[in-house]
């Protein structure tokens, strides 16, 4: 996977969580992941398809989403409903989106899929052989992952999309 392909998103992500949140932020090790399963309470993802394919992933514990969507709304967040799920997605697509014109910019079309939250540490993220490479940031309100599984496109169209999850 390029480097061109990661720097986007972790430029939005800091960018994003900078001005929404305030998050002081420190990035950790890059590391590759293979595994099929998400591994954190709460997953936002998000499919890229065009000139690009493949899947963005916005990875933590419930404790940081709650924290993040608590600064957004400015008040308690009891428990991790439809409401935190709407702005935990919703940070993860504003990023996406905003790394989306970063890669225009480099010559890349992309377009972005509506997020899909996944709850849960086994639940299976892919159907498909696309290695992930993971960010770790480190916010005071707790760790976030960010996972980039991209590749150029074969026959660049709007066609070319990869699977975003199954049930099993």
């Amino acid at each position: 996977m390029k480097a061109q392909f990661i720097n986007p998103f972790v430029s939005a992500a800091y960018q994003v969580l900078e001005t929404e949140v305030g998050a002081k932020i420190e990035r950790g090790r890059l590391a590759l992941q293979e595994s099929r399963f998400t591994g954190h309470d709460i997953t936002v993802l998000i499919g890229v398809t065009g000139q690009l394919r493949g899947i963005v992933m916005y990875s933590m514990n419930e404790g940081t989403a709650r924290s993040l969507i608590e600064v957004m709304l400015g008040q308690s967040v009891e428990e991790f409903d439809s409401l935190a799920e709407s702005g935990i997605g919703e940070l993860g697509n504003v990023i996406t989106g905003l790394a989306g014109s970063e890669l225009e910019r480099l010559g890349y079309i992309v377009k972005i899929t509506p997020p899909t939250i996944v709850r849960g540490k086994d639940a299976v993220i892919s159907t498909v052989n696309l290695k992930r490479l993971v960010i770790p940031l480190v916010t005071q309100y707790g760790p976030i992952e960010i996972g980039v599984a991209l590749e150029e496109c074969p026959k660049p169209t709007s066609s070319c999309v990869v699977p975003l999850a199954r049930n099993q």
